[in-house]
């Protein structure tokens, strides 16, 4: 019935989206598994994309070839870049989605590939022959034999799903729960945990009162994710936000002896960064109010995400509170809030490419490795569909350093620390933040995907090297474009910078604070003329490396002697319990971690710099 597929990948949210279109693109015959095709790409949670530090992976998934980027612009609602009066490290682009047009568009592109066949199933085990995945097994008995497998099974993994004192089985809202999977693979050696997340209600949009909440547009002048021409967005839709108040509170302790969260039914840790409301209540009790954002759900729906109010309190709790929410007076509820637990298995048990260190060809990816949000998911699933392509192809396996990409830094994250509470990730987890700008991830990582022989990276390519030119371009004519004081002291006293004394290069004035290419465009016509050849993305990339060529330079040079540790590979199974000048944690994470290099290993949690030395010692550094 089924031929032999290069790549299985079971589940169909972010992860496995990704996962079999990264695949399929390499050239592999994928077929994508899921309980059900009317919820591929679902958002399960707030109809949104990006975020600090979510942002630049989803320019990096992008940058890779991958859909993310490209499905936001097409369907988004509103878009920001948030932390502009920060560093550019800082500044992270955030979309508010249409939730619906989100999937359909997903779903359209995975359809639109000749790589990818579906099968509408529950997939209850892998099939295992000579050590190695080797298909799945589905909910009717059916065998779907594959060269490998990947996993993105999301909060479906014996999920339950908690209402006040209520719980039912369930992956998601009035979905269920996935059985089988967990229990095979713990019994061919894995370790599983349980992890806790949550959503809040969804209210009728018509029955609010806008005009009681501050309004939040989105940008004047809006980005995009993509580097390749997605439409530009128009009639953007607002965002609200709104208040808790002390009376809300009061009314959500009503219910704190019936939450699952503080009664002890709820046993998975939930994401410290994203807690919930009565989280907030009980961890926060000094502040009368907490900041809520009241974000559309699409275009065609009246439907409200209420972003900061995720609940697993008794539905009459969680009405009754909402009520006594400015502009929520008459609110009607879609449905309650709900908190999930789900299965997990922790990363340290997988290797860099994601595959697991157990099972040969078998890979992890998203929630299952103990991760939150979709911007997460989506990039795992994207590394995990390369290697289990090039697994099948048998050809090196595609691993990114922290230095290169926020991906890089993830994952190194999950398979050497590991995380005992969902993970998610920020700009403060990259040590080399000034060089993954959201601004640059296609001069980063374009060339990688086009040696990697990712379909479709010609035209990216073409872009990425006009790109470079014209940064190249700008940065010759701001060394090489002679200024008097006469020519530029207007403007420059008209921000609040100080005067010059004498003539000189436009390169010693863009590095002043409040200077930019546009102002000095303003008042300088003839430079004006040199930029207009250039789109406003090549010249903000060439101002933000001038600005900060130093501080450049100098993570490089880090990046330099990082990358000479990552350089001094480590035997393979070696029993670290023979080095007794080791630490006895370090002994015991290293046999557990096997790390590949001495950069790897000193990443490890319990691997001090003294154990570092011990290993450099013992391999004759």
């Amino acid at each position: 019935m089924f031929p032999t597929y290069d790549v299985i990948v079971v589940g169909a949210g972010h992860a496995g989206c990704e996962a079999a279109i990264a695949a399929a693109n390499l050239g592999a015959k994928v077929m994508l598994a899921t309980m059900n095709m009317q919820t591929i790409a679902q958002m399960s949670c707030n109809p949104a994309m990006g975020g600090v530090g979510k942002g630049q992976i989803v320019r990096e998934i992008d940058a890779l070839g991958g859909y993310s980027g490209i499905v936001t612009d097409e369907t988004m609602v509103q878009f920001r870049l948030l932390n502009k009066s920060k560093g550019p490290a800082m500044w992270s682009p955030r979309a508010q989605s249409d939730r619906m047009a989100f999937a359909l568009n997903w779903r359209a592109k995975l359809e639109a590939h000749p790589n990818v066949d579906f099968w509408q199933e529950m997939i209850t085990g892998v099939i295992i022959k000579d050590g190695r995945a080797a298909g799945v097994y589905t909910g009717l008995g059916l065998e779907i034999p594959a060269k490998a497998v990947v996993l993105t099974n999301g909060t479906f993994l014996n999920g339950k799903i908690h209402i006040g004192e209520k719980q039912f089985g369930g992956g998601r809202a009035g979905e269920r729960a996935a059985g089988g999977l967990t229990e095979q693979l713990v019994a061919l050696g894995f370790e599983s945990g349980r992890m806790k997340t949550g959503t809040p209600a969804r209210l009728d949009g018509r029955t609010l009162d806008y005009s009681k909440m501050e309004i939040q547009h989105g940008d004047d002048d809006p980005g995009r994710f993509s580097y390749t021409e997605t439409p530009a967005l128009e009639n953007q839709l607002p965002c609200y936000i709104t208040y808790t108040s002390q009376d809300v509170h009061d009314t959500l302790k009503e219910g704190f002896d019936r939450s699952p969260m503080f009664n002890g039914r709820i046993r998975g840790l939930g994401p410290r960064y994203c807690p919930s409301i009565e989280d907030k209540i009980d961890r926060f009790a000094g502040r009368d109010r907490h900041q809520l954002f009241v974000e559309p759900e699409g275009r065609d729906t009246c439907e409200i995400y209420v972003n900061g109010f995720s609940s697993s309190l008794p539905e009459d709790v969680q009405y009754k509170a909402l009520r006594k929410i400015a502009g929520f007076e008459n609110m009607k509820m879609f449905r309650p809030g709900y908190a999930i637990e789900y299965d997990f298995f922790p990363p340290t048990q997988l290797a860099a490419t994601l595959e697991t260190r157990l099972v040969p060809r078998l890979f992890f990816a998203g929630q299952i490795n103990g991760t939150t949000g979709y911007e997460e998911a989506g990039c795992q699933g994207m590394m995990a569909g390369f290697n289990a392509a090039l697994a099948v192809q048998e050809r090196e396996p595609f691993v990114l350093k922290r230095s290169e990409a926020y991906i890089g830094v993830l994952i190194d994250d999950l398979i050497n620390k590991g995380t005992k509470e969902p993970y998610r990730m920020f700009t403060s987890r990259a040590e080399y933040r000034i060089l993954l700008r959201q601004d640059d991830a296609d001069l980063r990582l374009s060339p990688l995907a086009q040696k990697l022989g990712v379909h479709g990276m010609e035209a990216r390519m073409e872009r990425v090297e006009e790109k470079q030119a014209g940064v190249s371009a700008i940065r010759r004519a701001l060394a090489n474009y002679s200024v008097s004081p006469d020519q530029l002291n207007g403007f420059l006293e008209s921000i609040g910078s100080a005067a010059l004394k004498q003539g000189v290069k436009l390169d010693s004035v863009i590095t002043r604070p409040g200077v930019s290419l546009s102002g000095l465009a303003a008042a300088l016509p003839d430079f004006a003329a040199l930029l207009a050849d250039h789109d406003a993305e090549t010249q903000n990339l060439a101002e933000v490396t001038a600005k900060y060529e130093g501080y450049i330079e100098r993570e490089k040079a880090a990046v330099e002697k990082m990358n000479r540790l990552e350089g001094i590979r480590l035997g393979a199974d070696f029993d670290y319990s023979q080095l007794t000048s080791l630490s006895k944690e370090a002994r015991q994470k290293l046999n557990e971690l096997q790390p590949r290099t001495i950069g790897q290993a000193s990443r490890i949690s319990g691997v001090s710099p003294a154990d570092v030395s011990v290993l450099l010692v013992h391999l004759g550094r």
